[in-house]
């Protein structure tokens, strides 16, 4: 009887001391309500207790406690708290929060007395000790680094996804990821992941980045792989202004931070023996061009150890709901080393519109300071190496070497993808997309276009017709045809040209090959910018009937070589025939005083071009690469050696022109500034159609190039020097106006001179027409102010002819528009 009494308190106590200690667990994840996007670093606490947990870098959380109550809550600064009930019945359940946004800082009001704001002393502190916290100091670091980035079609209603046309790929929307309650269906149409070995170097200043493995899905360019990796992607939170699309922007720890932000002091905690302090920043204005976040500051070292940032959402910015920046660091040898860093980006024409988000999370592990390699290791300017076989890696080598496992919705995604590049309507629309963009219509080995130049008018031909295209990717990738014919109503002549070009190598230099000979008519002297003279824009655009053509046959060969990051160079040879045509004569003054007349002149040239932007960098493999830019000066050498008696050639000369060019960025608040100087000469004789005829704009539409109020054929020169400036406000007036400030507009400012002049021997070679003069009275001068950022694509200016004054006042100054692109 004792025994059963005994073993029954036994069993009742190991019951009671289980119950009693029963492990519960809660888990979840915190995120924007508004973009689903993660939100880190949130505290997350059972209501009554003392258990909780905080969010990790991706908003996860998990708590383990003893005991439930009846709801949990979740509070952060900038968003309105909110309590989710709990289910005492489970041992293990999800909660995840969806907190909404408070649109602003909500802090109740603190009166400091005879003292500082201790936020400010705080962000002092980060910015004095910037320069032993900022890795860039470093005299040299490594790690290895992992990208994962990826874009998704978003915010698709269902009445669309239910349309006919979207029917092929309806089963995408059963993929969606549901953990967020409420996401509307998206269309994932590209991922990548990245792995690579970054080296940095301070004394001098190299960069190599060495990419190891790269799995792309949605897009066929190798070339992706190098500009998605770190060295192009990554935001330096220690630098005073910080370069987002080409927006400049102050940075909460900038030198002049307290120029830019308002600080707040939120909590401070005590982290591994040291006190983290939380500071919320906002903009002191509005609509500037500037962050919102919070951050976190380690004492004594002042190095930042966590950072939330994002824009303020009436940030003048165009076609981007919203960007959110997130980095975390650790401790690592007496400085904060990067570790996390999270890019998400809601691209959308306006708030509520089919967009796209673009994610990319990049971490750093095996990091290693201040151990530097030798300088040929480096080599002359920064460098990417794309290992040979880096997007072949098999999924065994991406499980094992990547640095975060792939959750089940990525998984699918890379399936997704595949199954949808697959389908007919796929190709359909990528079609039609490049049709928009480049103008040309693919048919299977060809490209019909480009489509603005199939039908125009002007006085001489009358109405033009004109068909043309070239050869495509699938015919080859090495080597492109490419030709046109034209017909004139009125002139009754055919025009035309043919192409030919091809590379030699691609890797490790970029070498091409190339011949081209056209027979059509050209505006002399016009910017390299200006639309053709058959383009259909310029037809309906001009402002004075175009007669003043010549006809050019142009033959040429060419040699292009890439022979590192950022220097190109091309040698040519090139013989050109000029005809005039209509009321244009090629006049000359014979020996004994009489007029002469030629039917048209021959010249032959070999030119060597050379281009220098440091570090500029390109994307794409093809012909046409697109350049995303440097932040460094280009410049342009243009240098022609007459070859007289060679393939006709009839002039003996030598000329040089030299351009640089660039982009000045002071203070955010100011805007910036492009400026392009330019200069040239002509040594020896030659006719007016070979000097530098500059180049007018006798359209309504704005030619950056262009001296907009000068006449075609009205300026040359053989000796010249052109400045222009063209200064961008970004909004700084327009924004203080409270009626102006919602529609975004954006304040630009330009002014363009060019001095120059001809020797007499060059007068004599051909008489002048009558419209043209060389610039002997001075520099000729205009300027404009104009607004620019209307509806986001259109810009307005209004010009004035500064001197050169022509007899009608209304011929000095008139309005330009243009269309424009632009975030």
């Amino acid at each position: 009887m004792k025994f059963r009494t005994i073993t029954k308190c036994l069993i009742f106590f190991l019951v009671t001391s289980f119950s009693l200690n029963a492990q519960y667990t809660i888990h979840g994840k915190v995120f924007a309500a508004d973009n689903k996007e993660a939100l880190p670093f949130v505290p997350v606490l059972i209501k009554g207790t003392t258990s909780g947990a905080q969010a990790d870098f991706d908003g996860v959380f998990v708590i383990k406690a003893s005991k439930l109550t009846d709801s949990i809550i979740a509070s952060y600064v900038g968003y309105k708290r909110m309590a989710r009930p709990i289910n005492k019945n489970l041992t293990d359940q999800e909660i995840n929060f969806p907190l909404e946004s408070i649109g602003g800082v909500a802090l109740d009001e603190v009166v400091i007395k005879a003292g500082d704001n201790p936020a400010h002393r705080i962000i002092r502190n980060c910015v004095k000790e910037k320069i032993v916290n900022d890795r860039n100091n470093l005299a040299a670091y490594e790690y290895e680094t992992y990208n994962k980035i990826e874009f998704d079609l978003n915010r698709i209603p269902k009445e669309m996804r239910e349309k006919k046309l979207l029917k092929p790929i309806s089963f995408i929307f059963d993929n969606v990821d549901s953990s967020f309650s409420g996401e509307k269906a998206s269309l994932p149409f590209f991922i990548i992941e990245n792995l690579s070995q970054f080296y940095y170097k301070k004394n001098p200043t190299r960069k190599k980045e060495v990419v190891i493995a790269s799995k792309i899905t949605g897009i066929e360019n190798a070339s992706v792989s190098q500009v998605l990796g770190d060295m192009y992607q990554n935001i330096n939170i220690y630098d005073n202004n910080i370069l987002v699309f080409n927006k400049q922007l102050p940075s909460p720890v900038s030198e002049n931070g307290l120029f830019y932000y308002k600080y707040y002091i939120v909590d401070s905690a005590f982290e591994n023996n040291q006190y983290i302090y939380h500071l919320r920043f906002k903009p002191k204005r509005v609509q500037e061009l500037s962050f919102t976040g919070n951050i976190w500051i380690a004492d004594t070292t002042w190095g930042v150890k966590r950072l939330e940032m994002s824009l303020p959402k009436d940030a003048n910015i165009n076609f981007i709901n919203s960007v959110n920046v997130v980095q975390e660091f650790s401790y690592t040898d007496s400085v904060w080393m990067l570790s996390k860093d999270r890019l998400v980006i809601d691209f959308a024409p306006t708030k509520k519109a089919i967009g796209f988000y673009g994610r990319k999370t990049t971490s750093y592990k095996k990091i290693k300071l201040n151990k530097p390699k030798d300088d040929k290791f480096y080599e002359f300017a920064d460098k990417i190496v794309v290992e040979e076989g880096a997007t072949k890696k098999s999924d065994e080598f991406w499980a094992e070497n990547r640095h975060d496992s792939l959750t089940q919705r990525e998984l699918k995604i890379f399936k997704m993808i595949d199954t949808i590049q697959s389908l007919p309507i796929y190709k359909t629309w990528v079609d039609v997309f490049y049709l928009l963009v480049a103008g040309y219509k693919k048919v299977n080995n060809f490209e019909i276009g480009p489509y603005s130049n199939l039908v125009s008018y002007n006085r001489v031909e009358g109405l033009r017709l004109r068909f043309g295209g070239r050869t495509s990717e699938l015919f080859s990738k090495w080597y492109e045809l490419n030709g046109f014919v034209a017909y004139g109503l009125l002139d009754e002549k055919w025009k035309y040209a043919i192409g030919f070009k091809s590379f030699i190598t691609k890797k490790p230099v970029r070498q091409i090959v190339g011949a081209n000979y056209k027979s059509d008519y050209e505006i002399l002297g016009q910017s390299t910018n200006g639309f053709s003279q058959d383009n259909v824009l310029a037809s309906f655009f001009r402002t004075n009937p175009l007669t003043n053509l010549t006809r050019v046959d142009h033959a040429e060969g060419y040699y292009e070589r890439e022979w590192f990051q950022g220097l190109i160079t091309r040698a040519t040879i090139v013989g050109r025939k000029f005809t005039p045509l209509g009321s244009n004569q090629y006049l000359y003054a014979k020996s004994d005083g009489a007029i002469g007349e030629r039917e048209y002149i021959n010249n032959t040239e070999a030119r060597i071009n050379v281009r220098f932007g440091w570090k500029e960098k390109f994307v794409g493999e093809g012909f046409s690469r697109l350049s995303i830019g440097t932040r460094y000066p280009i410049v342009q050498l243009n240098y022609a050696k007459s070859l007289q008696n060679a393939f006709k050639g009839e002039y003996d000369y030598h000329k040089l022109v030299i351009n640089v060019s660039d982009r000045i960025r002071i203070t955010p608040i100011l805007g910036y500034t492009d400026y392009s100087i330019e200069a040239g000469k002509i040594w020896g004789a030659v006719p007016y159609p070979i000097m530098q005829l500059h180049g007018g704009n006798e359209t309504y539409l704005y030619d950056y190039l262009a001296f907009n109020m000068m006449k075609y054929y009205e300026f040359v020169s053989d000796e010249f020097v052109t400045v222009a400036l063209y200064h961008h406000f970004e909004g700084l007036f327009l924004n203080k106006v409270p009626l102006l400030r919602k529609l975004k507009w954006r304040e630009v400012a330009t002014i363009k001179s060019v001095w120059g002049t001809v020797n007499n021997q060059n007068r004599k070679t051909l008489l002048f027409p009558s419209t043209l003069s060389s610039l002997d009275k001075g520099p000729y001068t205009e300027a404009s102010l104009g607004i620019e950022n209307i509806f986001k694509v259109f810009r307005i200016d209004a010009f004035w002819r500064l001197n050169y004054q022509l007899p009608r006042a209304i011929d000095n100054f008139g309005f330009k528009f243009g269309f424009q692109l632009a975030l």
